[in-house]
């Protein structure tokens, strides 16, 4: 029996927006401006590679089942990144820290891709509600509302808040408990083969990878689930509604 589409649901970052310059340009743009010395960016972006591995090894989905939070894992995550960096004052570890975490929570860090805003907007249109199944911490309606996003959504559903994270499906069927219908009347579309794609796929949802370097590193995606951009959504969509 054929059950119509009713809802969309997205991955945010690296599918509807990206981070604008690299963190080691800007955690350095930050040092410089708060303490008045240069680092080297490509020295400070490898250690913030090995900072956030080490925190997302050891304090999994932002700390939640220990209690820590999106904040003070990200304090802690920029705090580590710079004593790599032979920055020791504690006290200037924190301010960078703070400073550096609310200033991410700004759209002025981060870039909206030119086809998502009217992506949404089209959805919309087509009569489907859309919301938001995320890897990411409390500040995303900020941000999303920031860069003039937040209105085409329902609701969002973030790791943090559901103290679980993409690829464990438990995120999913939350998020289908929020849509009030079945698998098969949604759509997820995110960047990441396993956490959006398999994931997805695997409960039933229709699942869409989002390709925009056209790489095709996955042969197991067939054609008609993967995007180049997201301007060829909506068509896809309209097959899946009547």
């Amino acid at each position: 029996m054929h059950v119509p589409l009713r809802w969309v649901l997205w991955d945010v970052k690296d599918t509807l927006l990206k981070v604008r310059r690299s963190v080691g340009e800007q955690y350095c743009q930050e040092v410089q401006r708060t303490a008045g010395f240069s680092l080297n960016p490509t020295e400070v972006e490898a250690a913030f590679r090995q900072s956030f591995h080490q925190y997302s090894k050891l304090y999994p989905n932002y700390g939640t089942a220990k209690g820590l939070g999106g904040k003070a894992w990200w304090m802690g995550v920029v705090r580590d990144t710079f004593a790599q960096c032979r920055v020791q004052d504690a006290a200037l570890l924190d301010t960078l820290a703070h400073n550096l975490y609310h200033g991410f929570c700004s759209p002025n860090n981060w870039e909206v891709f030119p086809d998502s805003a009217k992506t949404l907007e089209s959805i919309s249109s087509l009569g489907l509600k859309q919301g938001v199944v995320s890897n990411f911490d409390n500040r995303l309606e900020g941000i999303l509302r920031g860069c003039g996003l937040l209105s085409h959504f329902s609701f969002l559903l973030t790791s943090e808040e559901a103290g679980i994270a993409k690829p464990n499906p438990a995120i999913f069927h939350r998020a289908l408990e929020k849509c009030g219908v079945t698998a098969a009347s949604v759509a997820h579309i995110g960047d990441h083969y396993v956490y959006d794609y398999v994931t997805s796929r695997s409960l039933g949802l229709h699942g869409y990878l989002l390709d925009r370097q056209g790489r095709n590193k996955y042969p197991d995606v067939p054609p008609q689930h993967r995007l180049k951009t997201l301007e060829e959504l909506p068509a896809r969509l309209q097959q899946h509604m009547d």
